[in-house]
């Protein structure tokens, strides 16, 4: 059980999970940022009102104070009638002093004038709040002269009914916001999971797709467009299972074939000898017969684990400094024997860098060349070996031989295993079929390449090889 919570524990966000995540994430931070910015500008709606009402105020009793300096009025009478028709406001007048001359002269109603500074002009941002009574005002201080004398007036709205209209206006936005938000959530999720259908299509299709309908292809033009990358990947590697598949079928085929033929030669010759009695020359004939077919299982056998070796990166080439100019002239010593025989020259051109390269491994390739040169040259006919450097700096290793052209459409195959240019499989003398095999494996573990061309009569294999870097030889 803790196993398998680690095991959850460790498994990646669903993609519907991390979308929705992002969007809710960015969906409150858009709510918030949006609610934030509706409520100040109520806020500075409802300030900017009550600056316009206050400088309103502050000029009637400004009025009021000057009709008095003339004498025309007394100063309470003018004063109590300078203000009318506002609702939750309030004044007061204060002399130099600090002495209060009209207006409530409760102990709360005293804290503007000892608290806060007198302003110019009457604006959004220098208005003051404070308490009095129980109750929250908003309220200004300004100064003015009139008769001679300077006066302090203050103005004050009460904002009770402000602030009870914001506190329902806020718990308005928050439940509308959350309900927006809400919605859009499940307009998301919806739209995720309809935005995923063509995937989960993908994933019914793939998983239809067995061992024997690996020619299924998936259509680049049926998904979206950001599915056809998946899409194109997919089918690049359905193709090449299928080709892998298709390979490894006549891999064991051939295996089969090739296994078959010795084995019954070696079944069928020792059925015959012991049908009857034979004499000892007879039994030793069967004996060496036998071995021949034997021998030829084993290096078969030995091939076969030395490509599934080197495929598997088991076989490591022993770098060291080659000079492919003398391993091809040794090489030639040991095949000089079976050149003579068929009448076939051995000749070499040219010359290259030295190389870095396992001399076991690359003498194997080039034996199978050369083996392979001499199998398909007529009578009097000439292997040649060339060595040069190319424009790129390779060392090209080039075997050519005349003979038997092989047709275009079987050179792109010609290294696969057991790959036959004859079907009729009549290989006699030829070997298992894995010669090429080795030779193109051998050639890749040293970072190379080898090519078959044939034309004209000339097949011709090239070998490119990297050469030694500088002060390595």
């Amino acid at each position: 059980m803790t196993s398998m919570i680690s095991r959850l524990g460790k498994r990646p966000l669903s993609l519907t999970t991390r979308v929705m995540t992002f969007v809710a994430l960015a969906i409150g931070l858009s709510l918030l940022g949006i609610g934030y910015l509706v409520n100040s500008a109520v806020e500075h709606h409802f300030a900017e009102q009550d600056a316009d009402e206050l400088e309103v105020m502050t000029r009637a009793v400004d009025r009021a104070l000057r009709k008095t300096s003339d004498g025309s009025s007394r100063l309470d009478e003018a004063l109590s009638h300078a203000v009318s028709g506002h609702h939750g406001v309030y004044f007061q007048v204060w002399d130099k002093e600090q002495r209060l001359i009209y207006g409530p002269s409760t102990d709360d109603y005293l804290t503007p004038v000892g608290s806060f500074a007198p302003v110019s002009r009457i604006q959004v941002s220098n208005q003051y709040q404070w308490q009095a009574e129980g109750k929250t005002y908003r309220g200004v201080i300004t100064q003015t002269q009139a008769g001679g004398f300077e006066y302090i007036i203050v103005a004050a709205i009460d904002m009770d009914a402000h602030i009870q209209f914001l506190k329902n206006f806020r718990r308005s936005l928050w439940l509308i916001m959350m309900l927006a938000g809400t919605v859009t959530l499940l307009a998301t999720w919806y739209g995720v999971h309809q935005g995923h259908a063509p995937l989960r299509g993908l994933s019914g299709t793939m998983r239809e797709i067995q061992a024997d309908r690996l020619h299924v292809r998936l259509e680049p033009d049926g998904v979206p467009r950001e599915l056809q990358q998946l899409v194109t990947s997919f089918n690049d590697m359905i193709g090449r299972l299928e080709d892998s598949f298709v390979r490894l079928t006549h891999f064991s085929a051939d295996i089969a074939h090739e296994l078959r033929t010795p084995i019954t030669n070696i079944v069928t010759q020792t059925q015959v000898v012991l049908g009857k009695s034979r004499s000892l020359d007879e039994y030793r004939e069967l004996h060496y017969s036998n071995l021949e077919e034997l021998d030829r299982l084993t290096k078969m056998v030995n091939d076969m684990l030395w490509l599934a070796q080197s495929e598997h990166g088991l076989l490591k080439p022993i770098r060291e400094p080659l000079d492919m100019n003398q391993e091809v002239r040794e090489l030639f010593e040991f095949f000089e024997a079976l050149a003579e025989e068929k009448q076939v020259r051995l000749e070499i051109e040219g010359q290259a860098p030295r190389i870095m390269g396992d001399r076991a491994m690359l003498r194997r390739a080039l034996s199978n060349l050369f083996s392979n040169a001499l199998r398909h040259s007529p009578l009097g006919e000439s292997v040649k070996v060339r060595l040069e450097q190319s424009d790129d700096g390779q060392v090209l290793l080039s075997v050519q031989n005349v003979g038997p052209e092989i047709p275009d459409e079987h050179q792109p195959r010609i290294f696969d295993r057991f790959y036959r240019v004859d079907p009729s499989r009549q290989r006699q003398s030829e070997g298992a079929g894995l010669g090429l095999a080795i030779v193109k494996s051998i050639v890749e573990a040293h970072g190379g390449r080898i090519d078959v061309s044939s034309f004209h009569g000339v097949t011709t294999f090239t070998i490119r090889l990297p050469q030694a870097a500088v002060g390595t030889v």
